[in-house]
């Protein structure tokens, strides 16, 4: 069955216990496109992944969920919560969810990446970052969604709901392990060379923009962020790990990969 007729089957007999107040506001964030995939869902890994009936793996494009704890970690905070969520979301669409494959569609994992929608029309990333489930995170060029994604982010946030019940966001100072981050800290420098944009935060965390992406950012606006308070997104490198720290570096690199993962305070 194709999903556009899924879809209308789903509106007629009304078969999905999500309220009206749901779907429209799902639906006024990312509105349902045209030409989707219609695919079978075997499982949900986590809160942004999933395995298909076909055996693909599915990662959710503009979403990042809390970890599920592994090799003896503790899950984080709304983890198993995320995975459930999604879990109560496909089955509200018996299954089946429409697949709208991203420009770059594996990752270096071999995952398709892909936007995923319910059978009312949803955006199923919009709707776990509208219920504060996850963080907005963008990487060039799977960045269509990055506007209304925000959105969905931005009312969880007003209105204090799961990851964001308490504060997520670390000061730059307090970053002590690597991988995903909001962060937030005052620039104390901003470099540019060969490698691109280099904005330091105190001595703690050098934000990166790479030669290549530099043409999607504001770059004057970059080079003048002295001194101004920022927040900013992305996963966390440690630098010692790698061989490449030197004398009087920063240890922790966040590369930037969309100007959305860089906020000024406001």
């Amino acid at each position: 069955m194709g999903f556009s007729l899924l879809l209308k089957k789903a509106s007629l007999a009304g078969a999905f216990f999500v309220s009206a107040i749901w779907l429209s506001s799902a639906q006024a964030f990312c509105p349902t496109p045209s030409g989707l995939e219609s695919v079978t869902v075997q499982r949900v890994v986590d809160g942004d992944t999933l395995r298909l009936s076909d055996g693909r793996s599915v990662r959710m494009i503009g979403l990042n969920t809390p970890e599920l704890g592994k090799q003896g970690r503790s899950d984080e905070p709304f983890a198993v919560i995320a995975r459930k969520r999604l879990q109560a979301l496909v089955a509200a669409s018996d299954g089946r969810v429409g697949l709208l494959p991203g420009k770059e569609s594996k990752d270096h994992y071999g995952r398709t990446l892909a936007h995923l929608y319910g059978a009312n029309g949803a955006n199923l990333e919009a709707q776990m970052l509208a219920e504060g489930l996850g963080f907005q995170v963008a990487v060039a060029p799977n960045v269509d969604l990055v506007s209304c994604q925000q959105a969905a982010e931005r009312s969880a946030r007003q209105a204090g709901l799961g990851v964001w019940q308490q504060s997520p966001v670390l000061k730059a100072e307090q970053i002590n392990a690597s991988g995903f981050a909001v962060l937030s800290g005052r620039v104390s420098k901003v470099q540019r060379n060969r490698g691109g944009i280099w904005i330091e935060l105190q001595d703690s965390v050098v934000l990166r923009v790479a030669p290549n992406l530099l043409g999607q950012f504001d770059v004057p606006v970059l080079e003048n962020l002295e001194g101004k308070q920022i927040e900013a997104r992305g996963w966390v490198l440690d630098r010692s790990r790698r061989g490449g720290l030197k004398s009087g570096q920063a240890r922790w690199l966040l590369p930037l990969t969309d100007p959305s993962m860089l906020q000024t305070a406001q």
